[in-house]
């Protein structure tokens, strides 16, 4: 079935969208994105993903689109249209075209951003396998810019460093610096040791994770320890357990860093329950 998607304004058959070649996103990366999960037909964590967009938007000074107040209808449609019960709705927005190549920004007056927005299906998308037997993942440099924190589509070194992992003939990657995990390649990371989770603390250095934000939130509220300041690659790999976190994952467990087994080399307890209390919570307030 052809997709319907959204592009500045308009519903059109995935076939029949098209934007600027000279598109600043296209051209420079000049965008910020937001991936919102849908689980039976309804969003999850859609009010923190245009939080984010909106902080994203005002840190690289681009304005926001017209539509802005109407992404909630927008994504609505969009599940309506294309009958999407599980998976995935995927927002760009770019500072836009003037109709040609230049470094410097185009005028904001006279330069409206470009919008898009496009489903993805995911039949099952809660019900992950990997879930079930856990990520195996390798560490790799983090040699990204200094904002990490700004979700932007400058995503190219990711995409590397998952090539990297599957290239090993593991699942994913955690990104390092100087001694200590910074994140993963699309996910925020953390580690348990003694019943305490471990995640790195907020800062430019790592993407403000929404369902970092619930997760933690829901884990304080389940009266686990939780602290959050950075953690060595030997704190990563004598830890009890490990997981990720992500709007598509979850709570994903790690049962392996770099070779080294976790645990009994399966989900560890604190991230099998805390997904499935993120599950169960996350749907009580989608919309």
């Amino acid at each position: 079935m052809t997709r319907t998607v959204y592009v500045n304004g308009d519903y059109l058959p995935e076939t029949g969208a098209k934007i600027s070649i000279f598109d600043r996103g296209f051209l420079m990366a000049d965008a910020v994105y937001e991936v919102t999960s849908v689980l039976g037909g309804k969003l999850i964590d859609f009010a923190g993903h245009v939080k984010r967009l909106e902080r994203s938007l005002g840190e690289l000074d681009i304005k926001k689109p017209a539509c802005f107040d109407d992404l909630l209808t927008v994504h609505r449609e969009l599940v309506a249209r294309n009958d999407l019960v599980d998976g995935m709705i995927y927002l760009q927005i770019t500072r836009g075209s003037d109709g040609d190549r230049d470094f410097t920004f185009p005028d904001s007056e006279t330069t409206e951003p470009t919008v898009v927005l496009f489903t993805q299906s995911k039949p099952g998308l809660a019900d992950s396998t990997l879930s079930k037997s856990g990520a195996r993942i390798i560490l790799v440099e983090d040699i990204r810019w200094g904002r990490r924190d700004i979700k932007t589509v400058q995503l190219l070194y990711p995409s590397m460093a998952k090539m990297m992992a599957r290239k090993a003939g593991c699942d994913d990657a955690w990104l390092t610096e100087e001694g200590v995990v910074t994140e993963g390649t699309s996910n925020n990371a953390y580690i348990v040791k003694g019943g305490r989770i471990i995640t790195r603390q907020l800062s430019h250095d790592i993407l403000h994770g929404i369902t970092r934000a619930a997760v933690l939130r829901f884990a304080r509220e389940a009266q686990m320890e939780v602290e959050e300041r950075s953690f060595t690659i030997e704190e990563a790999k004598a830890a009890d357990e490990a997981f990720f976190t992500s709007a598509s994952a979850f709570v994903m467990p790690v049962v392996e860093i770099d070779g080294t087994a976790l645990g009994d080399g399966t989900p560890g307890p604190v991230a099998k329950r805390l997904r499935e209390i993120y599950l169960e919570e996350s749907l009580k307030s989608a919309i």
